[in-house]
């Protein structure tokens, strides 16, 4: 079998120090239930001549295969991942002196970031020995994890809120998935899975399994590789629902500065709406985990998620990066997409919106500063 290279040791767990043999399917950790984390052999990379060789190769997030954990490369499943592109943005007067980029993930494939995880993750599980995968969803998740496991010709499960939109159940149902409609929730939705799937399908959540953060990791290796190790952001705005992206980023950064390649990292900055911040007032109480947010309330699909699971892990990735977090009024991501679309040409969801909703009131609070370099996270694309 041709291999990747992959330097995957073990997996660990932040919570009770666990460590586990990563060539067994696992979800969570066995001991204590929360989630379980890669981790590679680090010390056998030169490090600099592998990132050098990285740029030279094909411009997928593969390329960064010897820290990822698929072993086996003839068990990727892909659909040609390609680079997000990072864009610098004409900032009017109320940001004059920042320095602001957008990273636009509405590229990839099934239309946002979503993917990242799912390649990495629908592979892993499959070279492992997986049979059939299911998630729970408020759609971008499912359909991704849809077309992944089409791809890998995996029968897939996804559960779906009530309230889902019926585009979503179409779109999630063209590639072969069984839907579910369950719950006001997403964590309803999930709930009903995990009653269902028991004893025969793999859950594919977010942070109940190793390997999709690994995907998300990605966000930060390219924005270090695109900008360079020694132009890093400031600061990276970034929509937060369950929370794998920022851990994701948070990973990727940390690696690099394990393998010297950077000195520090980002800031990041989670951006909620004001009708769904269970990450955004954990983080300014101060708690070690989120409380679940009663009366979900936004617009925006992906952000309703009312109590992240692993929510420590989220709110530690935050907080080791000395990041914060914001909420916006709902009605200010539509408006934030409009001008997304009139002054900078780009066409996003509802979630990705949220960073630039949220720019005037980081600055007011000083949360980013005058001649700083910050990027606008953008999760995923527009309809239409």
């Amino acid at each position: 079998m041709p291999s990747t290279g992959s330097l995957l040791r073990s997996l660990v767990c932040r919570a009770c120090c666990g460590e586990v043999d990563p060539e067994v399917l696992r979800g969570v950790c066995p001991t204590c239930g929360q989630t379980l984390f890669a981790e590679y052999d680090l010390d056998r990379l030169d490090a600099r001549s592998w990132w050098r060789d990285v740029r030279g190769r094909e411009p997928t997030l593969w390329k960064y295969r010897e820290i990822l954990p698929v072993r086996d490369a003839g068990a990727i499943v892909t659909l040609g991942e390609p680079e997000g592109p990072l864009l610098r943005l004409r900032a009017g007067a109320e940001v004059e002196g920042i320095e602001l980029w957008a990273k636009d993930d509405g590229g990839l494939p099934t239309g946002s970031f979503k993917a990242r995880g799912m390649t990495v993750a629908v592979s892993r599980a499959r070279e492992l020995g997986a049979q059939r995968l299911f998630a729970p969803s408020a759609g971008n998740a499912g359909l991704a994890l849809a077309a992944y496991g089409a791809r890998a010709g995996l029968p897939v499960a996804v559960y779906l809120p009530e309230a889902a939109d019926p585009r979503t159940v179409e779109a999630v149902e063209r590639y072969g998935a069984s839907v579910v409609r369950s719950g006001a929730t997403i964590r309803e939705a999930g709930e009903e899975g995990r009653r269902r799937e028991a004893g025969r399908g793999f859950e594919m959540s977010t942070l109940r399994e190793p390997y999709r953060v690994e995907g998300k990791k990605t966000m930060g290796l390219e924005i270090a590789e695109r900008l360079g190790p020694d132009r890093l952001p400031d600061a990276i705005v970034y929509p937060t629902g369950g929370g794998t992206g920022l851990v994701g980023l948070w990973k990727g950064f940390d690696e690099l500065r394990r393998l010297g390649l950077v000195d520090r990292l980002p800031r990041l900055i989670a951006v909620q709406s004001e009708g769904c911040a269970p990450v955004v007032r954990a983080l300014r109480d101060g708690a070690p985990k989120v409380t679940p947010w009663e009366n979900v309330l936004t617009s925006a699909p992906g952000l309703a998620v009312p109590a992240p699971f692993s929510s420590e892990r989220v709110l530690e990735a935050v907080r080791a990066t000395g990041g914060t977090g914001v909420a916006v009024p709902d009605d200010a991501l539509a408006t934030a997409r409009r001008s997304l679309a009139r002054e900078q040409g780009l066409s996003v969801s509802p979630e990705a919106a949220a960073p630039w909703a949220a720019l005037p009131q980081l600055l007011r609070t000083g949360a980013l500063r005058e001649g700083e370099r910050v990027v606008l996270y953008l999760t995923g694309r527009g309809a239409g």
